[in-house]
């Protein structure tokens, strides 16, 4: 009897730690599209009709089939490379927090925000 009383409080104590636990990276990213991308891109990234806003589902055929992770990242986060006419907002000081070892694919392995990293991953995922 105090044996499976105990498993029934471990099996309820795990239901609650697992409540609370962070979402999984998948579910964050996308969360995070859905707050500060679909408004201008739409909800599966391909765009709105009537907004002026890059169609994120193609970004890798029009970089010669090769995700432009570097270029994504620093957009979201609003570095443009000397491009300031950009009507995309900046991101970066929403997406600040724990970092990770991240390649953008330039072979240089550089310190950057997960939930960029993540964001970034995500729209690579949608590409058609």
């Amino acid at each position: 009897m105090k044996w499976t009383l105990s498993v029934g409080l471990g099996a309820a104590g795990l239901a609650v730690l697992a409540a609370c636990a962070p979402l999984p990276q998948n579910n964050r990213a996308e969360s995070d599209f859905a707050t500060y991308c679909a408004g201008c891109h739409g909800a599966d990234g391909a765009g709105i009709a009537g907004v002026k806003a890059t169609n994120l589902t193609t970004l890798s055929s029009k970089n010669g089939g090769t995700f432009p992770r570097l270029q994504v990242m620093g957009k979201i986060y609003g570095y443009t490379m000397g491009r300031s006419a950009s009507d995309m907002p900046e991101f970066g000081q929403l997406l600040e927090g724990e970092s990770v070892p991240f390649d953008a694919g330039d072979g240089t392995i550089t310190p950057t925000p997960k939930r960029l990293v993540e964001l970034t991953r995500y729209l690579e995922s949608i590409q058609q």
